[in-house]
C-alpha cells in the first residue's frame, strides 16, 4: 500500500485540500476519487491508497473542508451533503483534476473519475461538465436524478457504472432509465445492478451494514480493468 498525504492545490484564487496516494513507481494515470456524504473520512484515502497500489495516482478532494461525519451520525452526513455548494464542490473538483494533469506524477493529459454514493452522483456531474478531460467515469451506487441532472451533452468519457438492487437512495429502475437515456444520445455507457445488494455495499468500513464481500471484488475488479483500459498513461 502507498502512504498517502494531504496536499494543498488552487481553486480560483482560493486553496483546497485533498488526499493523495502516489504508486511506488512514482507515476501513473490519474485518477479523481470522490467521497460519499460521510467526507473525507479514512476509508476514503484507503481508496486512494488501494487505487496507488494499483498504479494509479489517486487525488480525493476534501469536498466538505475539514468537516466529516461519523458512521452514527447520519443526520450530520445528511446535513453536510445537502449544505454543500454545488459550485465550490464543482470548482474543487475541476481544481483538483488540474492538480493531477500538472503534476509529475500524473502520466496522461486525461483522468478517470471514480466515486461512492454522493460521490457516484459527483462523479457523473463533474465528467459531464469537464468533458475530455475526463476519458472513464466509475460511478458506485449514486447517479443524478430527476431535477438534479446535468447537461450531458459535455459527456465524453466512457461510463461504467456499479449500482445496488435494494437501494432507495438511487432506485435501480431510475438507475436503468439513466443509462439508457444515455446511450441513446450516443454516450457509452454501461451500468450493472448487483442482484441482492443494498447501498453502500463495497464500502469497507460497512456503516450501513449493507457491505457484500463478492460483490464488491467483483466491482473492484471490474472497475481497476475498466480504468487500465480507459485512462491514457
Amino acid at each position: 500500500m502507498s502512504d498517502g498525504t494531504m496536499v494543498q492545490f488552487p481553486v480560483n484564487g482560493t486553496e483546497a485540500e485533498g488526499y493523495i496516494a502516489v504508486p511506488a513507481s512514482g507515476s501513473g494515470p490519474g485518477i479523481l476519487v470522490l467521497q460519499e456524504w460521510w467526507g473525507l473520512v479514512p476509508q476514503l484515502k484507503g481508496v486512494c491508497d488501494r487505487l496507488a497500489a494499483e498504479g494509479f495516482t489517486a487525488l480525493a478532494p476534501d469536498l466538505y473542508h475539514g468537516e466529516i461525519a461519523e458512521h452514527t451520525e447520519m443526520d450530520k452526513a445528511g446535513e453536510l451533503m445537502t449544505g454543500l455548494p454545488p459550485d465550490r464542490a464543482a470548482r474543487d473538483m475541476a481544481g483538483a483534476i488540474d492538480h493531477l494533469l500538472a503534476g509529475d506524477a500524473v502520466t496522461g493529459d486525461q483522468v478517470g473519475v471514480i466515486g461512492f454514493c454522493m460521490g457516484g452522483l459527483l462523479t457523473l456531474m463533474i465528467a459531464a461538465g469537464q468533458g475530455d478531460r475526463v476519458a472513464a467515469a466509475v460511478p458506485f451506487y449514486g447517479a443524478p436524478l430527476g431535477d438534479g441532472e446535468p447537461d450531458w451533452s459535455g459527456l465524453t468519457a466512457k461510463v461504467e457504472g456499479h449500482f445496488a438492487e435494494n437501494d432507495d437512495f438511487f432506485p435501480p429502475d431510475a438507475v436503468e432509465d439513466l443509462a439508457a437515456r444515455l446511450r441513446a444520445m450516443g454516450k457509452d455507457v454501461s451500468f450493472t445492478i448487483y442482484p441482492g445488494t443494498g447501498h453502500a455495499f463495497a464500502n469497507e468500513a460497512n456503516p450501513l451494514g449493507t457491505r457484500d464481500d463478492e460483490a464488491a471484488a467483483t466491482a473492484w475488479a471490474r472497475a481497476l480493468a475498466f480504468l487500465r483500459v480507459n485512462v491514457p498513461g
